[in-house]
């Protein structure tokens, strides 16, 4: 999953200049945590019998800030 994120945040197996390099971990963070968000939102749907999804709906909305 992460060599998938890399590609989509621009990385490729070539060397990445200097100067795109910040843009490139930017969108690479920006995709994991987009990433490790919907897995903790799918937690909460699948294990909280209580409010799941409406802590799923939360932490999916901490995307959209």
């Amino acid at each position: 999953m992460t060599s998938s994120m890399a590609r989509e945040a621009g990385f490729s197996e070539w060397a990445v200049g200097l100067s795109e390099m910040p843009m490139h971990l930017e969108r690479f963070a920006a995709l994991v945590a987009a990433a490790e968000r919907e897995a903790c939102a799918k937690v909460c749907e699948d294990s909280v019998e209580y409010a799941g999804d409406t802590l799923a709906a939360a932490i999916r909305a901490r995307g959209q800030a």
